[in-house]
């Protein structure tokens, strides 16, 4: 029963801590870590007690499929660069620099644990990202840079990981097939998550109840993952290509569905989020409280890889913002602003918490792992610092140095897919045969509603009809006019998102418009 009551108070407290974070201009989940942390202080406080081997399949799931539905394949085919760069080379360089100075560091520690530490610490957090940034209008180009990397630096991570915990265990050296393991395991890992997006539609389909079949997008994520990793492929890229696949093959005609799904995955996303770093938190308390005064000798170290972390990012990060002025047409950080911005933003979370908790107790020969506590504690200083500090303090960054936007590009791309959705909406109504039988002052009024419609994708508002308008109009037109104008506005929306070049969240927005007067038209 405190199990339950815990994670009910977590659920609660994460909702108070959206209010205070939305006053304070603060970042939900770092308030939550915090006060989960503050929590434990209390004598008599219970543990949340989940095995290091499940954090990651009850959180990773739901949360990178949140992300990535906001996502689309176009943007992976631009950013593919992006991609490798820094969910995979970024964190292949972290993991090397960590790993050996640790193992200059840290006496007996062996290269294999090492180079976990390094896996543990490497990968940024999306979710933490994607919290932080919404709050401070982050440029929406750095932002879509910060999602492409977390969406799959996960899965580089983790395989790193498992090697090295493998290699140390058994006592001999990383195997050198690992790079090719990871590519196999990632191919599969596609092949999958593509037959899950394929098979969750067609189950859909099968569903009349939408409550139904806004379920079964919880239900697959999480089949998506388990499928992968019993295959010995990636669960993370698993989840990741589902939703992509699922947002693909998206219908125009589907706007109640999308509506009652949208709200259902803020719902969840909000309850996950708040419950994962509440648990980061507590576990937080929990490992200063296992180690005592022992912490106190590892702060030195783990202060040391903590600016080994951020200075390892910056670099990187300045070399890429020296070749992006050349060869990468703006997809990469192009001044000292901007990278200063990307390397703040580096937020470890959830991965490093559940990694570091993941390290075996004991070794083959039944010796103790390597320096297990001083690994756990150097990832749980690295999670701390890299979270709290720049959660906290990012929103003065942006205005010290005066890069948050004012939100204008958004507003001209999301005019431009209006111009697009009312252009479509015009062709179909001149091409219908309904339409071209009208009297002239008929033909006046379908104009009307078609400059309204365009003001509505604009504003974001949806202003019914009284029912004096309706009757001047005439019920029967507006329904015809509205029905058909709808149908191919959302469509060309749909077609849009996955064009190279298009915002898909911008698209979203729209999108969302059109759905939602789609629902409030008069039968």
């Amino acid at each position: 029963m405190n199990q339950l009551a815990l994670i009910v108070g977590l659920f609660f407290a994460t909702v108070v801590a959206v209010g205070v974070g939305d006053r304070l201009r603060l970042p939900y989940p770092v308030l939550m870590l915090l006060l989960a942390a503050a929590l434990t202080f209390i004598p008599g406080f219970p543990y949340l007690e989940i095995p290091p081997d499940s954090i990651l399949p009850i959180f990773l799931p739901p949360l990178l499929f949140a992300t990535a539905q906001r996502s689309s394949w176009s943007v992976f085919r631009i950013r593919w660069r992006t991609i490798v760069l820094l969910a995979v080379a970024l964190v292949l360089i972290s993991t090397a620099f960590v790993a050996g100075a640790a193992w200059l560091m840290i006496p007996s520690i062996g290269l294999p644990a090492a180079i976990a530490l390094g896996a543990m610490v490497a990968p940024p957090d999306p979710i933490a990202v994607e919290s932080v940034s919404a709050r401070v209008h982050m440029p929406r180009r750095l932002t879509t840079v910060l999602q492409s990397e977390g969406l799959f630096n996960d899965a580089a991570a983790i395989v790193i990981f498992q090697a090295a915990v493998g290699a140390a265990v058994a006592g001999t050296g990383i195997h050198p097939g690992v790079a090719v393991s990871f590519i196999l395991g990632a191919a599969i890992a596609v092949v999958l998550g593509i037959l899950m997006g394929w098979i969750t539609m067609l189950v859909s389909r099968l569903i009349t109840s939408m409550v139904a079949r806004s379920a079964v997008t919880l239900v697959v994520p999480f089949v998506a993952y388990i499928l992968a990793e019993e295959v010995h492929a990636s669960g993370v890229i698993a989840v990741v290509v589902t939703a992509l696949e699922i947002q693909r093959h998206t219908r125009p005609q589907d706007a109640a569905e999308r509506i009652t799904r949208t709200a259902f995955w803020d719902v969840v996303e909000l309850l996950v989020t708040g419950l994962a770093f509440g648990l980061v938190g507590l576990e937080i308390r929990h490992v200063v409280q296992n180690e005592g005064m022992a912490i106190v000798p590892m702060i030195g170290t783990a202060v040391i890889v903590c600016v080994l972390v951020f200075a390892v990012r910056f670099g990187w990060l300045a070399l890429l913002a020296v070749t992006a002025r050349r060869h990468d047409g703006g997809l990469m950080p192009a001044s000292a602003k901007e990278v200063l911005i990307l390397t703040w933003c580096g937020m470890r979370g959830l991965a490093t918490l559940a990694l570091a908790l993941a390290l075996p107790l004991t070794l083959t020969d039944g010796t103790a792992f390597p320096a297990r506590d001083q690994l756990i504690v150097i990832a749980c200083v690295v999670l701390l610092a890299t979270l709290v500090l720049p959660g906290l303090t990012l929103p003065a960054l942006m205005r010290v140095l005066n890069a948050a936007e004012d939100g204008s590009e958004e507003r001209d791309a999301a005019r431009l897919l209006a111009r697009r959705a009312q252009a479509a909406a015009l062709a179909a109504l001149k091409d219908n045969d309904f339409i071209r039988e009208l009297p002239q002052e008929k033909v006046v009024l379908v104009r009307e509603k078609m400059r309204r419609l365009h003001a509505e994708l604009l504003d974001g508002t949806i202003r019914n009809e009284t029912g004096e308008e309706r009757r001047t109009r005439g019920r029967e037109l507006a329904i015809t006019v509205q029905t058909i104008a709808l149908d191919a506005a959302r469509q060309e929306v749909v077609s849009a998102r996955n064009e190279p070049g298009i915002d898909p969240e911008v698209a979203d927005r729209v999108l969302r418009q059109l759905d939602l007067r789609t629902m409030i038209m008069p039968e």
